[in-house]
């Protein structure tokens, strides 16, 4: 997933050109033209071993399905979901297949800025691309982040409030809870959705190491969740693959829409913030010169007042499950309230 930025001769640039064009998903070596080869080449040659350190080993998500087909699964129904999500998974599938050249060499991190770099999450921010190339949607950096390297997906989708931990505490933030749900995330209760990532990690950091599109989930006959996902990098090519909901090394989902709900206090900052803030601010708790998105003093202080009027809540100064749906209800009730907002009919 780390990409570094490197300058490429004119004919790494042609080979842009050609190798992101539609017609050139899943192409061969053997079917690309000289000049495209000769960069393809000249991109992925051979270091002086004597000037470049030789990188740790790559290590690779492993599957726990013992069986990878769908025999004695049943698909999860989702319900309706965006019309950009079947989009985007008719590009990845498209890319089914594809291999990486010597190197790690791949045109998705060619077109990302690094030709060898590992490519996971090259190949589905240049997937999304794809989709915004192909039907004018808005879906890079908005729904999706456009990212290289370890953890800045994950962070991404935090400081949108849509990444959904397996386990349902975000570090340095706190416990989640699904949005309209009366308790805490369990561990697992999230099931993935089309359309979402999930992001998996081989430390107890917790720093991300690979990324997957999800296509569908499924449920065994033990009552497992199986995600069934499209994948790049994994190790060398595009392909299918599918872990348990349990696997140790799934971390956590980036969500292609707003699910989940996430304890937020003093030092955290995201559009989820901003919400909180701008919340507080029209029930007169908050100035609006204190609407920054990042949750400071000021914002705390907001808090602690807004919780003294709960009945029975601790004055603590987290935006907690609770505080945050009592909040959510007190505009709603002063939204019914406001005469403005009454429906006249003769």
């Amino acid at each position: 997933m780390n990409a570094v930025s490197r300058k490429r001769p004119l004919a790494v640039l042609l080979a842009v050109l050609l190798l992101a064009a539609p017609g050139a998903r899943g192409t061969s070596y053997e079917d690309l033209d000289e000049e495209v080869l000769a960069a393809q080449e000249r991109a992925t040659a051979t270091p002086d071993p004597a000037a470049t350190p030789v990188p740790p080993e790559q290590v690779y998500a492993i599957s726990d399905v013992d069986n990878p087909g769908e025999e004695g699964e049943t698909r999860i129904e989702e319900g309706t979901r965006p019309d950009f999500v079947e989009k985007l998974l008719e590009v990845a599938r498209g890319e089914l297949g594809y291999a990486e050249g010597p190197h790690s060499f791949t045109k998705y991190g060619l077109w990302s800025g690094d030709a060898n770099a590992e490519w996971c999450a090259e190949f589905i921010c240049w997937c999304v691309d794809q989709v915004d190339q192909r039907y004018g949607t808005n879906l890079l950096d908005v729904v999706y982040p456009n990212y290289s390297g370890q953890n800045t997906g994950r962070d991404w989708f935090i400081e949108r409030g849509r990444f959904v931990y397996r386990k349902g505490n975000c570090p340095d933030w706190g416990y989640q809870w699904l949005l309209g749900s009366d308790h805490l995330l369990q561990k697992n209760e999230y099931i993935p959705r089309a359309g979402d990532l999930v992001f998996f990690s081989y430390n107890e950091a917790g720093d991300t190491e690979h990324v997957a599109l999800v296509e569908y989930c499924t449920r065994d006959a033990e009552g497992n969740v199986i995600i069934h996902v499209i994948e790049g990098n994994n190790p060398s090519s595009v392909q299918r693959n599918s872990y348990s909901l349990n696997n140790s090394q799934v971390l956590g989902f980036g969500a292609c829409e707003d699910v989940v709900g996430t304890t937020m206090r003093y030092g955290n900052r995201g559009d989820k913030v901003l919400w909180l803030q701008q919340a507080l601010h029209t029930l007169g708790y908050l100035e609006e010169k204190h609407l920054t998105g990042a949750f400071g003093g000021n914002t705390r202080r907001a808090v602690m007042d807004f919780q003294a009027g709960m009945e029975g809540k601790t004055v603590n100064g987290l935006a907690d499950r609770e505080t945050q749906q009592a909040i959510a209800a007190a505009l709603a009730e002063m939204a019914y309230n406001d005469p403005n907002s009454w429906l006249v009919t003769d």
